[in-house]
Parts: C-alpha cells; structure tokens; sequence
C-alpha cells in the first residue's frame, strides 16, 4: 500500500526521506570543508589574496569532477542492480575511510594528502549521488517528489554555506587544524550512523555488472536521449550547475579586494537564495512535478543577473575592508535584493527539471540516468569554472561576466522550450490557473497513477483543458474539438501536449476516423485521455447531450473511465457567457473554480447516459 502524503516539511520526520536527506546533507558538509579548508591553505601557502579565488576553485573542481565523469555510468549500472540502502550505506562507510585521511591531510597541513582526497571524494559522489536519486523516487509517493527534490537542494545549499563557512573560518587559522580535522571525521561518522535509518529498496534490475566504462557512458547517454523531455531536463539541470559555481567564484573574486569576508558574505547570499527558492518552489508546485515553473526561473535568472550586473557597476570602486563595509555602501541593498531573487530563480529552473528526470524514468534505470545527469553535470560545472578563471585572467570586469552569463542563459533556455514544447504548454497552464483562477481539487485521488484510462469532463470554457493540465498529475492528451484546436493561441499548446483534433461525422469524416485511430494507438501505449463528450462547449452553462462517440472508444478499446467536472467557471472571460468569450474585459480574477472527479467506471458499464448523469451530479455545487 502506497505511504500516506505528507506536507513538505513533515516528510523530514518521515524514515521515507529525513535519513536519506540528513546524510546527503551531512555528505555535502564533508565535501564543502575539505574543498573550502584546502582552499584557503592554497592561497595562505601561496600568499594570495581572495581575489585569486577563480584559479584556485578551476583546480579544485577539476580535481573533483574528472573522477566523478569518469565512475559516474559504471556506478549508476551497478546502482540499479544493488539493494540501494546498503549500497549507500557501504558508500558512507568508504566516506568515514576518506575523511580519516582528509583529517590526517588537514592535521599534518599536508596539500598532496588533501588533494588524493578531493578526487576520492570525486569518486565518492559518482557512486552514492545516483543511489540518493533513486532513492528518492523509490520512497516518495508522486505527489511528494517535487518537494523531496526541493528539500534536497534546499539542504544542498545550505549545507554548502555551512561547510564553506567552518572552512574558511578554520582553515584559515593556523592553531586550528586538529578542530578541523576532527570536524569533517565527525560529520562523516554522523553521515553513516543517520544512513542506518534508510529502508531498502527493491532492487530493479538482474544480471551481472560489465565495469566498462567508456560502454556504460554509451549505454547511459543512450538511455537519456530516448525521452527527449528527461535529455533536455538533464541539459538544464547541467545549466543550473554551471551557473551554481560560476556565480559564488565571480562573487569571490569581485568582492575579494573589499576582504575575505565580504566576497563570502555575497557568495552565501546568492546560496542560501538557492536554499529559500527551492522551498518556494515546492510550495507552488503543489504536489506535482510543476514544469510551469521553468520557464519563470530562466527569466527571472537573466532579469536579475542584467539588474545585479548594474549594481555591481554602481557601487564605490574605492576598496573597503570586510563585509560590513561593503553591504554598508550605497546601493548594496540593490546587490543583495538582486543575487536573492537571482538564487531564488535559479532554483525555480533546476528543482522541476532534476524531479522530472526521476519522475519519468522506469524503476529498473533510474540509477543510471541519474548518473547521466551527473556526468553531464561535471562538465558543465568545470567550463563555469573555467569561464570564471579565464574573465578574470584577461582581465575583464564582474558586472561584464554577469551580463554574459545572463545573455547566454537566455539562449540556453530558448534552446530547451524550443526542443521541448511541453515546458513553454506547463508555464502556460501555470499562469492561467494561478492568475485568473483559484483552483480547488475534490476526488482526484481517483485519477489511476499509471496505465491507460479516459477522463469524460463537461465543457465549459476555451481554457478548461488548461486547467485539468495543471490539476491532473499524470500528463494527459486531450481529444479536441477540431475549431478549437486550430484556434492560433492555443494550437501550439495543443500540439506540444499531443492533442487528438476531432471533428463531426458530417464535418469532416476524416478527421473523425484519423481521431478514433489515434485515440486507439494512445490507449494502447497507456496514455491518460480526456474527452468532452458533449462534443462543444455549452453555450448556456448546462450540461448538454452526451455523444455517443465515447461508447465506440470503450468498445474498441475497454478501459476505466473517470467522470470529471468543472465548477465556477461559467461565466468567466473564457466562457460563451454574455458577448460570448474574449469579447468582454475580464470582469474578475482569481475566481474560485472546483476540479472535482468521481469513481472510475468500469468500461463495460460506462454508456454515454450513465457517464453524464455522474459528470452532472459532479457539476452541482456543494
């Protein structure tokens, strides 16, 4: 039996997530203090400043990233064959082993130990970041992945603050290595110990492991490309890494020359904007994978990142020391309010991406295609590093490298929505129902979660196909009628949601045959359907004649039939009301509508009469 949904922050007292959450949170510690710590002795040894952060973080990173690109497809193939909580556990074990050694490195002051350590480190994240993925859509219920993935990044994010904060602040002290060093082995026995709190998981897929590398990277990437939307959720989930360090580094270094403090102080901004994003986006998701969202984190990305660019040019040059001189100057309450909603943003594109690649990835594969996302990931993360060291090396300004990176994202987005129509649709659905409307749900639990059924909904205005999108967790395909579907506005998101146009027998017979053919082939590959079969919308508000064309649909190919109904938007702007619809100014907004739905009704029962009298009795308010 499936677990009860909890609220967003509730699921961290759940045994589902909170243990898998407090060791990937407790594992990031471990990862940020031992980068940060060796950081900070690099510049100390060498005698730089923080304004030399770019070609110091370019090495760390490579360090780190080469080993993970290169275990990442093995480790996700062997993921998928594993018990994934042992996995893990054994994982964390292998942890407590590296972070005896990164104390001894950080004790001893010893570079070439902390350097072995970062690449095993490297390793480490290759092998347990896809078991933590898998896990994750493993233990959550679909309406709780989105804020699952949130929580994660929240925690991510403010587990990289933390970490980064202990090690600078240690690290650049000289009688304190031993606390340091004490420090990242306690956080890595921590790590394991909460570990032993996460139930297995079913293991997916049999056979013996063939350790190839080069043909598991293949195998993974191959994987990846068969679902365009999880390819393209990868690409923006790589996106976002890249943006996630090009931004702190160009931050460090741009507010180095006012003080270590000052450039750390920015740089945890702009993370714990992250953080505060990632839970905002799992309260408007709603319990869904909310890809609506996209689109608004991409602008909001290369809006604020434009605005910050022009702070960053307009306040003192003249250097100040510390923190608090710097966020004292004027116009740094501009900087700061930009790099909040630019974190924010960011946030907002990444969280429904990363939970969209696990919410459409069958169980026995989702190790590997999270370790596609990794290895694409690695990449990404080391070109904004290099980025980052090359701007500065010439010798080009900070606000000049924000606006490119804004400019840039804007075409990298352009590039995905193009590839993937489905995000532009979601953002649409997204706006009308949390623009126009106040959206209530009743029954929707009867909705089945996998396999094929027909919902039969009552047709009340030219957006009620929007709406059931954005209600219905499940990606639906809507058989339209064909005027409407061809209406400009609302063909494409018609066509990117592969809507069925169909016509009257006596309109055009075929496109009624080529319909029923393609409503056949839909049902056989398990998709969702929604009918409306009075056929057009009402012109009057009532509930008019079901057509008998849903009977011929069960007839050809039985299945389960969920009668739904729209209340309280007769009436609105997108009605026949009055004028009729989009002949009128818009009289109201956030109106309160009801999405309501009933038992599902067997195919054998579900007549065209039978079917209007649920929908009807759905229809009346309550």
């Amino acid at each position: 039996m499936a677990a009860p949904r909890l609220g967003q922050f509730r699921l961290l007292a759940s045994r589902r997530f909170g243990p898998l959450c407090a060791a990937s949170l407790l594992g990031t510690v471990v990862d940020v203090l031992v980068l940060t710590a060796l950081g900070t002795l690099f510049l100390r040894e060498h005698g730089m400043a923080a304004s030399d952060v770019p070609p110091v973080m370019f090495v760390l990173i490579v360090v780190f990233a080469v080993p993970l690109m290169l275990v990442s497809a093995a480790a996700g193939d062997l993921g998928d064959r594993l018990e994934k909580a042992r996995a893990l556990r054994l994982g964390k074990l292998g942890e407590i082993g590296i972070a005896t050694l990164a104390a001894f490195g950080l004790y001893a002051q010893y570079a070439p130990v902390l350097w072995a350590v970062l690449a095993l480190l490297g390793v480490r994240c290759a092998c347990l970041g896809p078991l933590r993925q898998a896990l994750l859509a493993e233990r959550l219920a679909s309406d709780e992945l989105a804020a699952g993935h949130a929580l994660g990044h929240a925690a991510t994010f403010a587990a990289a603050v933390a970490g980064g904060g202990a090690g600078s602040a240690l690290g650049a002290s000289p009688n304190a290595p031993g606390t340091l060093a004490m420090l990242v082995a306690a956080v890595a026995v921590a790590g394991y110990v909460v570990s032993r709190w996460i139930p297995p998981a079913p293991v997916r897929r049999q056979g013996p492991l063939r350790w190839r590398p080069w043909g598991a990277t293949q195998a993974v990437l191959k994987l990846a490309r068969e679902d365009r939307a999880v390819a393209q959720s990868m690409l923006g989930v790589a996106w976002f890494w890249l943006l996630a360090l090009a931004y702190p580094m160009l931050l460090l270094a741009w507010a180095g020359k006012h003080g270590e403090s000052a450039g750390i102080a920015l740089a945890a901004v702009f993370a714990l904007a992250v953080a505060a994003g990632a839970l905002l986006c799992a309260r408007l998701s709603r319990g869904r994978v909310e890809l609506g969202l996209v689109p608004i984190g991409a602008v909001g990305v290369s809006a604020f990142g434009i605005d910050a660019a022009f702070a960053m040019a307009a306040l003192p040059a003249a250097e100040t020391v510390g923190a608090l001189a710097l966020l004292g100057a004027p116009g740094s309450t501009r900087l700061l309010i930009d790099l909040g909603c630019l974190g924010a943003s960011a946030a907002l594109f990444a969280v429904p991406l990363q939970a969209n690649i696990q919410a459409r990835s069958r169980g026995d594969r989702r190790a590997r295609l999270a370790a596609g996302g990794q290895m694409l990931a690695a990449p990404f993360a080391y070109g904004g590093a290099a980025l980052v060291f090359g701007w500065f090396t010439f010798g080009a300004s900070a606000p000049a490298l924000m606006l490119a990176l804004a400019a840039v994202n804007l075409g990298v987005a352009a590039y995905i929505f193009r590839q993937v129509p489905e995000f532009a649709m979601r953002f649409l659905v997204w706006a009308i129902s949390h623009s126009f409307y106040r959206v209530r749900h009743e029954g929707l639990a009867a909705i089945p979660e996998h396999g094929p059924a027909v919902l039969a909904c009552n047709h009340v205005s030219y957006v009620d196909a929007l709406l059931l999108a954005g209600a219905v967790r499940r990606p639906i395909r809507f058989v339209v009628y064909k005027p409407i579907y061809e209406i400009p506005v609302l063909r494409s998101v018609f066509r990117a949601s592969g809507a069925i146009p169909i016509a009257a027998e006596h309109e055009d017979p075929a496109a009624l045959e080529a319909a029923f053919a393609a409503i056949r082939r839909a049902l056989a590959e398990g998709d969702l359907l929604c009918i409306f079969p009075e056929g057009r919308l009402t012109a009057d508000g009532r509930l008019g004649v079901f057509r008998k064309g849903i009977e011929r649909i069960l007839a050809e190919t039985p299945v389960p039939v969920v009668p739904m109904a729209l209340r309280g938007l007769w009436g609105s702007f997108f009605s026949r009301h009055g004028k009729g619809a989009f002949r009128r100014l818009p009289g109201r907004f956030w109106s309160r509508v009801t999405i309501a739905a009933g038992a599902p009704v067997p195919p054998a029962l579900a007549t065209a009469e039978l079917l209007r009298s649920r929908v009807a009795a759905l229809a009346q308010p309550t």
